[in-house]
């Protein structure tokens, strides 16, 4: 509908002036979104191009030389911009490394590596291999408490549909994510930028102000589309108690996604009314670990005996979709450590139901005992 209008934002017509306020109201709803008060928000081409621009603007815009700390968790939206933007300022990029059996990085492993020159760090809020969240706050703590203005960046492109989003309470400096990935389309990304980050030197066009980052007309159809997005979180949070501020519906909506999701993640890996779980199915190895508390939304296993790949088609087959992760550039950071060249990706969301997640046991038994 938006892309069939015949103007752009910004015009003296009533058309122009319609898109321009679905804008600036979807910012506003952005804003509400990450859980922030200040600092701006702006869309682009997806949340990877986004990250990549946040971190090369903080790595060539903080003081010069000392250090930039990530992990080896991260997806190569934040590890790769790393690695090309690290050299060319002349910082060190230090890459912690993961705890490859709990798939997870703990705020200690970030104090043991920080220190009073690291300029910029990096977080993965999730893991879209594993589904491990991190404890961004935590993190962001302890960095702070060594380096206290170093940039922080959070890729929260795989939490940001699965539980509550509170950027200004975990004390970082951006973040970003894709509109696929949150109940919405591809094509665009949404990212946020603390005061001090967005007026660091970036590309933008000359004579705009110096936190402006969005680079030609972008997609009102992207903003109205976000909108959406809020709209239906703050109907979700609406139904399940009588908070009367649309943030606090938001953070409703995310804590019962996030207990719903815990509960089919626990009958995926354990099972229930008599159907084994992926735990005990033959030959099965689970990502990060059966037990592991950290996990979000979603289940990455193998089995011995089967390739990745022939269970994915056999789930295909009886209408279950899953996905294979292979070790290749997005997962190999995370397969292979574990000697794994594949894994099953099970993902899972709030308007799943229990009887998907047997249907889904079933299947898996079926196919495990050929």
């Amino acid at each position: 509908h938006l892309s069939s209008i015949p103007d752009n934002q910004g015009r003296d017509n009533p058309a122009s002036h319609e898109l321009v306020r679905i804008i600036n109201k979807a910012r506003e709803d952005m804003k509400t979104f990450f859980g922030v008060k200040e600092g701006v928000v702006f869309t682009g081409e997806s949340g990877t191009e986004l990250l990549f621009r946040l971190v090369r603007a903080a790595i060539l815009g903080s003081p010069a030389g000392g250090n930039v700390v990530g992990s080896t968790l991260e997806h190569p939206a934040t590890a790769s911009a790393r690695v090309r933007w690290c050299p060319v300022a002349g910082k060190e990029n230090i890459s912690i490394a993961h705890d490859k059996d709990q798939a997870m990085v703990t705020a200690q492993d970030y104090a043991a590596q920080v220190t009073e020159d690291t300029r910029v760090a990096t977080i993965i809020q999730t893991s879209p291999v594993t589904g491990m969240a991190v404890d961004v706050a935590a993190v962001a703590k302890a960095i702070r408490e060594r380096a206290p203005d170093c940039f922080i960046i959070v890729d929260s492109i795989q939490h940001a549909a699965h539980g509550v989003m509170d950027m200004d309470a975990c004390g970082v400096d951006a973040c970003a994510l894709s509109g696929y990935k949150v109940f919405s389309r591809h094509n665009y990304g949404v990212a946020w930028a603390s005061p001090r980050l967005s007026t660091l030197p970036h590309e933008k066009l000359d004579g705009t102000a110096d936190d402006f980052w969005e680079l030609g007309t972008r997609d009102t159809g992207a903003f109205a589309t976000f909108s959406e997005v809020v709209n239906y979180l703050d109907w979700l949070g609406s139904q399940l108690g009588d908070e009367p501020d649309r943030r606090q519906r938001l953070e409703q909506a995310g804590r019962a996604m996030a207990a719903q999701e815990a509960h089919l993640v626990d009958v995926a890996i354990n099972g229930a009314d008599g159907q084994t779980g992926i735990r005990d199915l033959p030959g099965a190895y689970i990502v990060g670990g059966p037990d592991n508390p950290h996990r979000e939304g979603l289940v990455s296993y193998a089995f011995s005996h089967l390739p990745s790949a022939d269970v994915v088609r056999e789930l295909n087959d009886r209408g279950i979709r899953t996905h294979v992760r292979k070790a290749d550039y997005f997962s190999g950071n995370i397969l292979d450590p574990l000697g794994m060249d594949s894994c099953i990706r099970t993902s899972f969301c709030h308007y799943n139901s229990k009887d998907e997640i047997l249907a889904l046991l079933k299947a898996l038994g079926e196919i495990t005992q050929h």
